[in-house]
C-alpha cells in the first residue's frame, strides 16, 4: 500500500499505492508508519517526500471503514509522528489531496504542488469535520477566515489559490515528484521547528469574537437543519482560542458526536449513492459497462427559451460545438444576447475565455443535418413537439440521437414519430439548466441502451449527475412532486396558511417551501397543464370550480388564484405578495388569507388546527408512498436513483440523505402507520393509500435501504 525507494541518494520516497484515490485505509496507514520509520532510521536518508501513485496525492480517509470497526494505525498520530520527525517530510501534491490526504500533507514539512492539483477538506459534506488535525492546522497556517470558508463549505481550491492562501509553498508545471525530491535535496539541513503548523500561534483578526458570530449566524442560515458546518465552525474557533492540544481534544470531541450521528450516515449514504447511479441498468438487464456510448463531437438545441438557452450554454461551457434552433426572429436576437452574457459571467468566475465560438446559430431546422446529437427544448406541447420530431428525423442523419428536454411528456409517442425510434431518449434538465446538476435521462419502450449511454455520457461531461429512469407521466422527479403539492393545498383548504406550510417545510431543511417555491416558478405554468388535462375548468353543472376531479378529490385553490392574475412573483401577487412584479421577498397577503376563509366557508369546509407534524407526515409521507410505487412500476432502479434525483433536483436536505433514506430512518412501519391513518382520514385522496411494496418492506422485516432492490425484484415479478 506504501511504496519505499530512494532516489538521489539521500531522499527517502514514500509512494501511496491504493487505486483509484490513494485512501487512506488501514493497510495504506500502516504501509505510512512502516516506510516513515525505515526512512527515518536510514542513515543516509537526509530527507523524505512523500508522493500518490498515478498521479493522484491522496483521495483522503477510506468511507467503506465508517460503517465498521476502525483497525490498523490511527490518523492522528501518524500524522503528529511525521510533523515530529527529524528529517524534512515534503507532500509532493498532483491531481487531489482532499481531506485526511490534506491533513497529511499539513503535518508535512514543506509541500510542493502541480498546477492543475486541487485540495480541501471536504468532511463537511459527509456529515464531519476535518478529525485528523486539519481543524486546528489550517488556520494556523492560512488564517482563520480563509481556514473558515473552506472548512465549512468543503469546496476543492485550486494550486493557485492555495499558493495564494500560503497552503503549499509552491506549484510547478514539471513533474512534481523531481521537483519536490530536489527542493528535499536543497530543505536537507534546515531547522524544522519553524515548519511545524501545530506550533505556530493562531493569527486572528482583532475583531475575532465578531467574525465568529458572524460566520455562526451565516453558517445556520445556508445549513438549514444540518449540524456539520455549525461542528466546523465550533472547532475552528477552538484553534483560534484554544492551545492546540486542547483545541485537538475540541475537534476530538465534536467528531466524536458527528460520527455516530443520523445525518452523518445520510450523507455517507448519499455519497455512495451518486456512485451507484452511474451504474445504471434498464428492465432489459443492459448495464452502462456493456452498453459503450457513441462519441457526440456536434449537438444542436432546437428551441431558445429559457431551457434551451441554459442546455446550450451548459453544452458550449463543455466544449461542444453548437448548433441553436431558434425559428422565431425577435426571440433568437434575445437569446443570443441572452445566451453571451451566460457565458461570459461564467467564464469570467471560472477566469476563462468565453465559449462564444463553440455556437452557431440558426432559423432553420435543416441547420442540425450534420449534427450526431439534437436536444429539443420547445415548449411543452405535444403536438408542437411531435412536429419537431417528424422534422428532426427527415432532416438529420440516420445515426442521430434525437432527445427531448421534456419534463414529463409521453418519450414514446415521440420516438413514433421517427425513423429510428430505438435513437429516441428523454433528457429532462432542471432550471436553470447551465446550472442545476440533475439530468433525468428517460428511456421508452424501444430506447436502445446505446441511446440510454450516449446521453448519460453526455450529461456526465457537461458536469451533470445523470440518472436513468423509465417512460411514465411525470418520470420519477414530477410525478412524485405532484401528491406533494396537493397535500399541501389540502392543508390550506382545511386550516393552514400558506407561510404555515413553507415554514415548516424549511425548518426542515427545503431551500424553499412548496407555496414560494410556486411563486417563484409562476403558478401560470401548472396552471396551463391542468387545463390541457381538462382539470382547471368548473363543474359544468354549477359553473363553480369543482372539488372532485376524476373520482378523486381536487383543490382548485391554485386555478382561483390564476383567474385573479395571482401569477406569482412575475406579477407581485400569488401565495404571497410583492412589492412589485419581479421582486423576491414574498410576504404574507391578508387578502389571500380573506380568499381562503371565504372559500372553506363557500364549501362547508371546517377549519382545524395544523400542526408541524401533520404538515411534514403528508406533504412527505405521500411522496415517499409514490417513490415506493416509481419502485414497484421499475421506473426507478433503486432508492439511491430517487433520492439523487430529489437532492439534486428538488432540494431536498442532503443532510436527511433522499426521501426514499428519509422513510428508513425514521421508519418504514411509522411511514405506513401514518399514511394509513391520513388514508382512513381522506378516502377520496388515493396518494394516501400506501402501496404495495411498501406494505411488503414491512411485512418483510423492513430491511435496511441496501437490501430493498431484492424485495423490489421479487414484488415486480409478482405483478
Amino acid at each position: 500500500m506504501a511504496q519505499y525507494t530512494r532516489v538521489s541518494g539521500s531522499v527517502g520516497l514514500i509512494t501511496l499505492q491504493s487505486p483509484p484515490v490513494n485512501a487512506l485505509s488501514a493497510a495504506m496507514r500502516q504501509g505510512i508508519v512502516d516506510m516513515m520509520q525505515r526512512a527515518l532510521s536510514e542513515p543516509e536518508v537526509k530527507s523524505v517526500v512523500i508522493c500518490g501513485q498515478n498521479g493522484i496525492f491522496c483521495g483522503g480517509a477510506d468511507i467503506k471503514e465508517f460503517g465498521g470497526q476502525m483497525s490498523g494505525p490511527p490518523l492522528i498520530p501518524m500524522i503528529h509522528a511525521i510533523e515530529a520527525a527529524s528529517k524534512p517530510v515534503v507532500a509532493a501534491i498532483e491531481g487531489i489531496a482532499l481531506g485526511g490526504g490534506l491533513e497529511l500533507a499539513l503535518g508535512c514539512h514543506y509541500r510542493i504542488a502541480h498546477s492543475k492539483a486541487r485540495v480541501g477538506l471536504p468532511e463537511v459534506t459527509l456529515g464531519l469535520l476535518p478529525g485528523a488535525g486539519g481543524s486546528q492546522r489550517l488556520p494556523r497556517l492560512i488564517g482563520v477566515p480563509a481556514a473558515l470558508d473552506l472548512i465549512t463549505t468543503g469546496r476543492h481550491v485550486t494550486a493557485a489559490e492555495a499558493l495564494k492562501f500560503g497552503l503549499v509553498d509552491q506549484i510547478t508545471d514539471h513533474n512534481t515528484v523531481n521537483v519536490a525530491v530536489k527542493f528535499a535535496q536543497r530543505v536537507a539541513d534546515q531547522p524544522l521547528d519553524a515548519r511545524r503548523i501545530s506550533t505556530y500561534p493562531c493569527l486572528c483578526p482583532s475583531d475575532v469574537a465578531v467574525l465568529f458570530e458572524e460566520v455562526m449566524q451565516r453558517v445556520r442560515r445556508t445549513a438549514r437543519g444540518a449540524i456539520a458546518p455549525i461542528a466546523c465552525v465550533q472547532a475552528v474557533r477552538a484553534a483560534a482560542t484554544l492551545p492546540y492540544n486542547q483545541g485537538m481534544e475540541r475537534e476530538r470531541e465534536l467528531m466524536a458526536t458527528l460520527f455516530t450521528s443520523g445525518q452523518a450516515r445520510a450523507l455517507q449514504y448519499f455519497f455512495f449513492a451518486q456512485r451507484a447511479v452511474g451504474r445504471w441498468s434498464m428492465p432489459s438487464g443492459a448495464r452502462w459497462d456493456t452498453s459503450k456510448p457513441r462519441p457526440v463531437h456536434k449537438a444542436a438545441v432546437i428551441g431558445l427559451g429559457t431551457m434551451g438557452r441554459g442546455i446550450t450554454v451548459a453544452l458550449a461551457q463543455a466544449g461542444f460545438s453548437v448548433v441553436a434552433v431558434e425559428t422565431q426572429e425577435k426571440q433568437l436576437m434575445e437569446a443570443k444576447q441572452a445566451i453571451s452574457g451566460m457565458l461570459e459571467r461564467g467564464a469570467k468566475r471560472r477566469g476563462v475565455a468565453p465559449a462564444l465560438d463553440k455556437i452557431n446559430y440558426g432559423r432553420n431546422i435543416q441547420s442540425v443535418a450534420d449534427v450526431d446529437l439534437v436536444i429539443e427544448a420547445v415548449f411543452e406541447d405535444m403536438a408542437l413537439k411531435k412536429k419537431v420530431f417528424q422534422q428532426l428525423s427527415a432532416v438529420c442523419k440516420p445515426s442521430t440521437f434525437l432527445c427531448s428536454n421534456t419534463s414529463g411528456l409521453d418519450i414514446d409517442q415521440l420516438a413514433c414519430q421517427t425513423r429510428n425510434p430505438e435513437l429516441v431518449v428523454g433528457m429532462h434538465f432542471f432550471a436553470p439548466a447551465h446550472v442545476m446538476k440533475l439530468l433525468e435521462v428517460v428511456y421508452g419502450p424501444k430506447s436502445s441502451p446505446l441511446a440510454v449511454a450516449t446521453a448519460m455520457q453526455l450529461g456526465k461531461k457537461i458536469g451533470k449527475v445523470s440518472v436513468a429512469v423509465g417512460n411514465c407521466r411525470g418520470f420519477v422527479g414530477n410525478r412524485m412532486l405532484k401528491p406533494y403539492l396537493e397535500q399541501a393545498l389540502f392543508l390550506l383548504e382545511e386550516g393552514a396558511t400558506p407561510e404555515f406550510v413553507d415554514q415548516v417545510l424549511e425548518e426542515f431543511g427545503f431551500a424553499m417551501g412548496v407555496f414560494r417555491m410556486s411563486d417563484l416558478s409562476g403558478l401560470d405554468v401548472g396552471w396551463k397543464v391542468r387545463m390541457a388535462d381538462g382539470l382547471a375548468m368548473p363543474d359544468p353543472t354549477t359553473g363553480q370550480p369543482t372539488r372532485l376531479r376524476q373520482g378523486r378529490r381536487y383543490s382548485p385553490l391554485g386555478d382561483l388564484l390564476c383567474e385573479q392574475g395571482r401569477f406569482g412573483q412575475k406579477t407581485g401577487r400569488g401565495w404571497y405578495q410583492y412589492d412589485k412584479p419581479g421582486s423576491q421577498v414574498a410576504k404574507p397577503d391578508p387578502w389571500l388569507h380573506s380568499f381562503l376563509d371565504e372559500y372553506r366557508a363557500r364549501h362547508a369546509l371546517v377549519a382545524h388546527r395544523i400542526d408541524h407534524q401533520e404538515v411534514l407526515e403528508r406533504c412527505l409521507y405521500s411522496m415517499i408512498n409514490e417513490g415506493f410505487r416509481i419502485l414497484e412500476d421499475g421506473i426507478a432502479a433503486g432508492p439511491e436513483d430517487i433520492d439523487v434525483i430529489y437532492v439534486f433536483g428538488y432540494s431536498w436536505p442532503r443532510h436527511h440523505g433522499g426521501p426514499m433514506f428519509y422513510a428508513a430512518t425514521v421508519g418504514l412501519n411509522k411511514v405506513l402507520e401514518r399514511l394509513e391513518h391520513y388514508y382512513q382520514a381522506h378516502p377520496d385522496v388515493p396518494s394516501l393509500q400506501p402501496c404495495h411494496l411498501l406494505r411488503k418492506l414491512v411485512a418483510s422485516g423492513r430491511p435496511p435501504i441496501q437490501k430493498w432492490r431484492e424485495v423490489i425484484k421479487k414484488v415486480r415479478s409478482q405483478l
